[in-house]
């Protein structure tokens, strides 16, 4: 009984817990755990390298020295543990010998008062060929200590590598006897600690006892040695199995051949250990790792197999392919009883072989489980990997070409989102160059309408304006007259001179006002936004409104506004709608009599917003020609355009503010009753706090 398995093994079903015979099937291909070395991938070749002597490669003079002291420091132990039991034993009652000569009963032979009688000592053991054959591989061990701890209920636990790891988590054992490799990674997972080790067979020393042979079939002639695995297909039981995997996993990394790059695939059949070379018959695999001498239990193995750069060692009686290493530990856990630890380690180290067909020695070294640990960077040291380049790449190369390829799709987008940008860009931009042109040529056919509106109203005005113009000229012509008559006469005076001469400064001014106030008027200019007071505004209108007609009604101005109100406007063609307001309420009333011609003007101001109203007393519109107020080329007078309103309300929308035409009866004004004649036509501006001086827009 040597290697991975001197159990027998059950495996555990994950649903229940409960034990069940493992049973043989076709081999199937696992998927390395997470955190696994080993990972499918294609194949590398490097040079072989020479397989050492069996034994010697780990073998280091300060671990022979640290084994020695370990075994002298047992020693001690057990002979100082049977010292106190002796003295225990004398103190509490006779010898079996008295006892025996006095009639009475046999006291077991070990036991100690401390413990209770049907105290559970629970027992895990590796099983690696099923349950039948670990119940019968290890029945003479539960018979002996059935008889050696009389005082103790045993109970024996049979699984495999991942069944006694749970349990040791859960806290289910109070001992567990497993391979080498799984009792390092126990020790450093959950502080488990050996109390004996299994001694094989003939085999005087215990530290060279498990071992792996890599088989194949016989008439595989390309299989020779271990070097021939490269780009074969590799069958083992389990990743963590130490003596199914892990030792032939080191040959292999001694030789330069990583099992995840230079095999073509590692096939992880489970347990039990048979499925591995059933693998190997059905030709799913090219070998197979077994542990040490399970091979040459077939009767015609060597018919059958070979063992690849196999040694054959006397003392074994078998052929392996790897170095040997320390026999199956027995450890119990962290929370057993320290007694009860110490009567099992006595118990063991009083059998023996020819009586009980097993036997135990104080437990072995197990550093070079630990160096074959840490050079293949798994079980305690699997931390190592993150600490290398090579680690990390091997661990996380499938989040690297994740990586990649988002870096790689980001550039992608990256590229074709800055594309987007820089097209949409040049199409926004030249959007924006069509919109502003396009406002170019509004605001220049805006111009070009306010200024033939001008026009059209002094065409309209112009017979009265040469009226107005002739009453100062003709007053000039009359006082010029006057002096020449006097000067012809001789009654010219200094007095008539200066009199004559101030009159005449004074028509000339009126004309020249006059003319002065219509080229302002009718002059072509951008529109430009100033600050104005509009009660200035709307005096200089009225001046200029009432300087281009012969007769004007009475024009009342009633400002509720605060004082020196500015407002933010073109005060040119603000002009302009007051202008035409107020010649259309001056044609409105053209049938009524001139007496009774009125227009009424109302600044007022409400939150923000300045209202201007312009009210005439006329026989008012009808509701259809409301509805059609506003519309281009719409109006109610025979020789009119239709544009003059149409116009004014773009430009008060222009400046924020709207243009409103209805009825005085339903104005919303006290002084306007349901009886008010006429139309009120009203426009809004807003206003906004400032500090500027008044611009005078009556000049020219």
């Amino acid at each position: 009984m040597v290697g991975d398995g001197l159990s027998p093994e059950a495996q555990y079903d994950s649903r229940g817990g409960g034990r069940q015979a493992l049973e043989a099937g076709n081999p199937r291909k696992v998927e390395p755990h997470a955190g696994s070395r080993l990972k499918s991938s294609r194949i590398h070749r490097a040079p072989a390298v020479p397989l050492e002597p069996a034994g010697r490669a780990l073998v280091r003079p300060c671990v022979f020295i640290r084994r020695c002291a370990v075994h002298a420091l047992l020693i001690l132990f057990l002979l100082l543990a049977g010292l106190v039991s002796g003295h225990l034993l004398a103190a509490t009652g006779p010898t079996p010998d008295l006892q025996a000569e006095r009639g009475q009963p046999e006291a077991p032979q070990i036991g100690f008062k401390q413990v209770e009688p049907g105290t559970r000592l629970r027992l895990g053991i590796l099983a690696y060929k099923g349950a039948e054959a670990a119940l019968g591989e290890w029945e003479p061990l539960q018979t002996y200590l059935s008889e050696a701890l009389p005082q103790y209920r045993l109970e024996f636990f049979y699984g495999d590598l991942t069944a006694l790891r749970t349990a040791v988590s859960n806290g289910e054992l109070e001992f567990v006897l497993t391979n080498p490799g799984q009792y390092v990674e126990l020790e450093a997972e959950h502080g488990v600690g050996r109390i004996a080790t299994l001694e094989q067979g003939q085999l005087a020393a215990s530290n060279i006892a498990v071992g792996a042979a890599v088989v194949a079939l016989r008439e595989r002639h390309d299989m020779q040695s271990l070097d021939d695995l490269r780009g074969r297909v590799l069958a083992a039981t389990q990743e963590d199995a130490f003596g199914g995997f892990q030792t032939v996993w080191w040959e292999l990394d001694q030789r330069g051949m990583d099992p995840s790059s230079d095999l073509q695939a590692v096939l992880f059949t489970g347990f039990p250990m048979q499925t591995v070379l059933q693998a190997v018959d059905s030709g799913h695999a090219d070998a197979g790792v077994v542990r040490a001498c399970l091979i040459e239990r077939r009767p015609d193995w060597l018919e059958r197999y070979k063992v690849l750069s196999g040694i054959f060692h006397p003392e074994l009686g078998c052929t392996v392919s790897t170095r040997l290493y320390p026999n199956w530990p027995i450890a119990s856990l962290r929370d057993t009883p320290a007694i009860m630890a110490r009567d099992v380690a006595i118990a063991l180290l009083r059998m023996d072989a020819p009586t009980h067909g097993l036997s135990w020695n104080v437990p072995a070294d197990y550093q070079v489980i630990h160096d074959v640990f840490r050079e293949l960077q798994i079980g305690p040291y699997a931390y190592l990997r993150s600490t290398t380049l090579r680690g990390l790449l091997r661990t996380y190369w499938p989040l690297g070409m994740l990586a990649l390829l988002g870096l790689f799709f980001w550039g992608l987008y990256t590229a074709r989102s800055e594309y987007l940008v820089r097209t949409r860009t040049a199409a926004l931009e030249q959007a924006l160059k069509d919109r502003q042109e396009a406002e170019q040529r509004m605001r220049a056919n805006q111009e070009q309408a306010d200024h033939l509106a001008r026009l059209s109203v002094l065409g309209e005005l112009s017979s009265t304006l040469a009226h107005e113009l002739s009453q100062p000229l003709a007053g000039v012509n009359n006082y010029a007259q006057s002096l020449l008559r006097r000067l012809d006469n001789g009654r010219l005076t200094e007095d008539a001179v200066r009199e004559a001469a101030q009159n005449i400064v004074l028509l000339s001014e009126s004309a020249a006002g006059v003319l002065k106030r219509i080229k302002g008027f009718a002059r072509k200019r951008s529109g430009v936004r100033e600050w104005v007071v509009m009660r200035t505004l709307v005096d200089d209108t009225v001046a200029l409104y009432r300087g281009m007609q012969r007769h004007t009604p009475d024009i009342d101005i009633v400002d509720c506004l605060e004082f020196g109100r500015k407002l933010q406007v073109d005060g040119l063609q603000i002009q302009q709608v007051l202008l035409n307001l107020l010649k259309n309420a001056q044609d409105a009333m053209r049938h009524t009599p001139r007496g009774q011609q009125r227009i009424r003007i109302l600044l007022e101001e409400q939150p923000g917003w300045v209202w201007l109203h312009v009210q005439d007393f006329g026989p008012g519109m009808t509701p259809e020609a409301q509805e059609r107020l506003f519309e281009p080329f719409y109006t109610s007078k025979a020789d009119g355009l239709g544009l003059g309103l149409s116009i004014c309300k773009g430009i008060v929308e222009a400046h924020g503010g709207q243009l409103l035409g209805r009825r005085a009866a339903n104005a919303p004004h006290p002084e306007c009753g349901p009886d008010a004649p006429g139309m009120i036509f009203s426009l809004s501006l807003p206003y906004h706090e400032h500090n500027t001086k008044t611009v005078d827009i009556s000049g020219g």
